[in-house]
């Protein structure tokens, strides 16, 4: 199926990035990998690179992996690209390996934000990181896109800094900051960067790299799209909105229509009018003018700017800080987005309107890129392999996927995608992902005949997006399936159902699994895809996300009701029966998420156990910045409505704060943790739910105590509170999925012992 002609908005408002001339260094070449070193530079023939992306992530030159993309979009341009992963940030000089770069710095922290990679969501230090060989942590500091920028900048003082990833994107304006429990400035401010890219940035990256090589100073470039820079004053020709004007924080006084009678004055005030009373003064005549638009006068919104509060004013007011917030992410369509300043002391920071989406073709140019598809090989072990001691496990994880799409929709507000990828769908064509899937087979040796996943951010969002270009260029909603799916929406399947039986035919190819999360209220539109989801892609298990069953936190979250939930639970199981096959489903929640009461996870826990689900790992609720349920978290107020100074009860929000009622929310997901029995008992007998505490199948936990240790052991062990004595390691296979209550996954290992099997008295 060939890729179709992209007819949206998007696909005509920018200029195709694979239309540029390339640079002069093109005639180097493609490297096997982008240099590391200064031998693997003279190795090339380079005395110098145009560009050195400097990444927190180690380096793995593959599509999934950031600086990955971003070095080889550059080096496809002609540029000459060199990376420096994970140096050392006590000194400037790990900066200064590959020497002065000729353009810029770009800077990321990694595929993960620094802060959420190093600590739990109880502020607790991880030991681990994913994109370390060897999953190593401490190899990259906190904030580390403003700590790589300063030391770029004591490096080399004149060279251009470009930020970028999802660091940066989520901190471009002033932002509450969970860590530090207070809003910080934009990391523009704090990083001395000379411009921040936010969201995907190949289009704007291509960009700026052929102007810098033009020699126009970076300080000009100030008219690309998904950009962050500084500005002193608003240019010339530009009009100011106050974003009070687009969404009023507090009550507001209406101003008097001096055309409307005395009697229409008074009734609008609620009153009557004293020559309507009989006092024998004839009453006015009606002579009231209705005001209408002039079609004529229209505001260039290419050229209009809403300010924004101060970041002085935001920091020490969270209504202000909630209204900023909203505004944000009303202005998150590419189509319809105006420009954003905030002032910040006596400079502003000033953000362009989103990225244009990729198109089609241009999702299959960066995807079709000579990547290498495995680690770096300074990261072998003595044996030349990836496999064993420094194995990095975010690559392990996706060395055998493919992703077929980009962005999200579904406007979770506890999501960080939307603010980063965008609610449009980017994505490649069918031809595109089966090549990828070819090259895997045929390049890697490791390859088992498995792929691990077809997906992207959700699985089931291929090709799917708005019926109507002009209503998706005008659209303003969070969400095109809350709070049901819009009437607008293509929900056709069909490109995927297509896909996945073409991808399960190449030879070769034994199983094609779908790891990605499934946004459920979506497929059960499609009968025929769930049937061949059920069918042919799921492996046992499939994850799914709920994320609870109560309305006062999924109308938070902007996530479906539980009945969504339950008519996919009964087409999966109908489909599964079928094909005769004992499959189950996953279900994932978050506990302490903004909005929920101690009663909504009690009535959870009832549901969990009714189901009979029981949660080895627990998800808490993670305040990353800039998300709308971190400005819940942060200021009390439901921004998903008009935020008014003077709030009433459907204003305001129950926030969950402090390490015991955390802590209590996370307890009663784990209702079946002996070690949380006496923390529950308390908490119910304070609900007035005694009745929940007993012995009976109908009681939530039961009323005797064994002795435990009072700790709390999760399947990320490194991330836990050690225990004084461990508990000896689980029999193979007996522990698969986060649910220890469904029955063990078949994996054609030797079967357990059988005293392994036998049921503890």
């Amino acid at each position: 199926m060939n890729a179709p002609v992209d007819v949206s908005f998007f696909a005509r408002a920018a200029k195709p990035i694979t239309s540029y001339r390339k640079y002069w260094a093109s005639r180097f070449g493609t490297a096997k990998f982008l240099p590391t070193t200064r031998a693997e530079m003279d190795a090339l023939g380079w005395d110098s690179c145009d560009v050195i992306v400097v990444t927190g992530d180690a380096y793995v030159d593959h599509p999934s992996f950031g600086m990955a993309v971003i070095g080889r979009v550059l080096e496809a341009q002609g540029f000459r690209v060199g990376i420096i992963a994970q140096p050392d940030w006590q000194s400037a000089e790990p900066f200064k390996a590959l020497g002065k770069p000729n353009l810029f710095f770009g800077v990321t922290a990694g595929n993960m934000d620094s802060m959420i990679n190093r600590y739990t969501a109880d502020r607790k230090i991880r030991s681990d990181d994913a994109y370390t060989p060897g999953d190593v942590g401490g190899k990259r500091p906190d904030r580390a896109s403003l700590v790589y920028s300063q030391r770029c900048r004591e490096a080399f003082n004149d060279v251009p800094i470009i930020m970028g990833g999802i660091e940066g994107s989520l901190r471009r304006i002033a932002h509450y900051d969970y860590w530090s429990d207070k809003v910080r400035r934009s990391i523009l401010v704090d990083a001395k960067c000379d411009l921040l890219l936010y969201g995907n940035a190949e289009r704007a990256i291509v960009e700026i790299a052929h102007r810098l090589a033009a020699k126009e100073p970076v300080q000009q470039i100030t008219d690309v799209r998904g950009t962050a820079f500084f500005r002193r004053e608003t240019p010339q020709g530009w009009i100011e909105i106050d974003s009070t004007q687009v969404d009023q924080p507090g009550r507001v006084e209406d101003h008097i229509n001096p055309y409307l009678t005395t009697s229409d004055q008074a009734k609008a005030q609620g009153e009557t009018c004293a020559k309507e009373e009989g006092t024998g003064a004839p009453a006015e005549a009606p002579h009231a003018l209705t005001f209408v638009p002039n079609p004529r006068i229209k505001l260039n919104r290419d050229r209009t700017v809403i300010r924004l509060p101060s970041y002085d004013q935001v920091k020490g007011d969270p209504v202000l800080y909630a209204h900023a917030n909203r505004v944000l992410h009303l202005e998150t369509n590419p189509g319809n987005a105006r420009s954003l300043v905030q002032a910040h002391g006596d400079r502003d920071v000033w953000l362009t309107p989103p990225p244009i989406p990729l198109t089609t073709a241009e999702m299959d140019y960066v995807f079709g890129l000579p990547y290498a598809r495995s680690p770096h090989p300074r990261y072998a072990d003595e044996n030349g392999s990836h496999e064993h001691a420094t194995k990095i496990p975010a690559w392990e994880m996706i060395r055998f996927s493919v992703n077929i799409m980009r962005g999200c929709f579904g406007g979770c507000t506890f999501c960080s995608i939307t603010e980063h990828e965008g609610r449009i769908i980017q994505s490649r064509s069918e031809d595109s992902v089966i090549r990828e899937i070819e090259e895997i087979r045929d390049r890697i040796p490791a390859f088992t005949g498995v792929i691990s996943d077809l997906g992207g951010p959700t699985a089931n969002m291929y090709r799917i997006g708005c019926k109507s270009p002009e209503i998706e260029a005008a659209c303003r909603k969070p969400s095109c399936v809350y709070p049901g799916i819009c009437s607008n929406l293509n929900t056709d399947h069909s490109a995927l159902i297509h896909m996945y039986r073409r991808a399960r035919a190449l030879k070769g190819v034994k199983k094609i699994l779908i790891g990605s999360g499934l946004r459920y209220d979506l497929a059960v539109q499609s009968p025929e895809y769930v049937k061949e989801l059920v069918q042919h892609h799921v492996g046992g298990y499939l994850k799914i996300a709920p994320e609870h069953t109560e309305q006062g936190p999924l109308t938070k979250m902007m996530k479906p009701g539980i009945g969504s939930y339950d008519r996919f639970k009964a087409m999966f199981e109908k489909y599964s029966a079928e094909a005769g096959k004992k499959q189950y489903l996953v279900p994932y929640f978050i506990a302490a998420h903004p909005g929920t009461s101690d009663e909504d996870m009690m009535n959870l826990a009832l549901w969990l156990k009714k189901n009979g689900f029981r949660a080895d790992q627990v998800q808490t609720f993670y305040p990353s910045p800039m998300a709308t349920a971190t400005a819940m978290y942060h200021s009390g107020r439901n921004t998903l409505r008009k935020v008014r100074r003077t709030a009433t009860d459907e204003d305001t929000v129950d926030i969950v704060r402090g390490e015991r009622r955390r802590r209590l929310h996370k307890a009663f997901l784990r209702y079946h943790d002996a070690n949380n029995w006496p923390l529950l008992r308390e908490a119910l007998k304070a609900m007035g739910r005694a009745d929940l505490i007993g012995n009976g199948k109908h009681h939530l936990i039961p009323s005797f105590q064994p002795v435990t240790d009072g700790s709390y052991q999760s399947a990320r062990r490194k991330n836990s509170t050690p225990l004084a004595a461990r508990p000896a390691s689980p029999a193979k296979g007996r522990l698969l999925t986060q649910h220890t209550g469904l029955p063990p996954r078949v994996t054609g290992s030797a079967k357990p012992p059988a005293k392994a099997l036998r049921k503890p008295r």
